[in-house]
């Protein structure tokens, strides 16, 4: 297989709502089989531009392609192969998991194991509970889960880990690395840049409507680092994270 095959390709993208330039001639790659992470402050843009290329919003300009199909014109190909976080398991409270997977694969048009894909993430134990009565991190498994229904090539998620515990956190961190192991490209926004670092092989920071970096983790660091800058504060091989998870242990506070 090619190395560094793009899967999704973003062209001089633009997005007004009316007088307001959302996006404005952004451009980008992602490739085959890595985690992509989109970061930016609330209001940059990222949001229009993932719901472009899930084409769940229209473009004003631009060219996206997802893995050989335009979204002008082959909306249904993309959305065949692509997997996006569904928050609509709120608005059926009163369904066990098995019954929202059975669902959702109605609406996808496919049949479904749900005890398998439960045992995705974690929540076999789970599979007669109603959605309401899990906790948040059970909840955030859940959505993931739903994006995998269509085993498709590209999974789309928006800051999955907000408001979990540091368990929670880690534990998810380990089961989107084991869904990108599995073949499956992953693109991610998130506010914090500790699991930006950790999990993204490459990140974009959007900024304005516009991506003003782009490159790995490391290399923007070291960058920047060769730029002069210091942190104030001496950095320790560990962080208070990491004193947090050894006292307390790794496994699900449910």
């Amino acid at each position: 297989m090619e190395k560094n095959k793009p899967i999704i390709s973003v062209s001089n993208l633009v997005k007004n709502y009316d007088d307001f330039k959302a996006v404005k001639g952004l451009s980008f790659e992602v490739y085959e089989n890595e985690i992509f992470g989109l970061l930016g402050p609330n209001g940059a843009g990222k949001t229009t531009t993932l719901e472009i290329i899930e084409t769940l919003r229209s473009k004003t300009s631009g060219e996206v392609v997802v893995d050989g199909y335009s979204v002008d014109a082959q909306a249904n190909a993309i959305k065949s192969i692509i997997g996006v976080q569904l928050q609509a398991a709120g608005y059926y409270p009163n369904l066990n998991l098995v019954e929202l997977l059975e669902l959702f694969g109605g609406l996808y048009g496919v049949a479904v194991n749900p005890m398998q894909m439960l045992e995705k993430v974690n929540l076999q134990d789970k599979a007669k509970a109603k959605y309401k009565a899990l906790s948040g991190g059970q909840k955030q498994r859940f959505s993931i889960a739903t994006t995998l229904i269509n085993s498709p090539k590209i999974i789309f998620l928006d800051e999955p880990t907000t408001g979990l515990d540091p368990q929670a956190r880690r534990n998810l961190w380990d089961l989107i690395t084991e869904i990108r192991n599995q073949g499956t490209t992953v693109v991610i926004t998130t506010h914090y840049m500790d699991e930006a670092e950790q999990l993204c092989d490459r990140v974009a920071f959007v900024e304005n409507g516009q991506i003003i970096a782009l490159d790995t983790p490391d290399r923007l660091i070291d960058n920047l680092i060769a730029s002069g800058f210091e942190r104030k504060k001496e950095v320790k091989k560990a962080n208070l994270e990491d004193v947090f998870i050894q006292l307390t242990g790794k496994e699900w506070r449910e």
